[in-house]
């Protein structure tokens, strides 16, 4: 299981890209940190995530 943004989830071998996925989000708009360190776009295909990992994903809100 790995906690994702406070919540217990079975992502567990999965990359963060299909995570990302099956999250809805949109990998261009999105911060992930992977056991308290940001992760770069540029390897969301290849990390994987494993049990006991801790992942935030924030998403970036346009505003005015």
């Amino acid at each position: 299981m790995v906690k994702v943004n406070g919540e217990m989830m079975d992502a567990a071998g999965k990359n963060i890209a299909v995570l990302l996925t099956e999250m809805n989000c949109v990998s261009g708009r999105v911060a992930v940190e992977l056991n308290e360190e940001i992760v770069p776009k540029s390897t969301y295909g290849e990390t994987i995530l494993k049990d006991g990992d801790s992942v935030e994903v924030v998403r970036f809100v346009g505003g005015g």
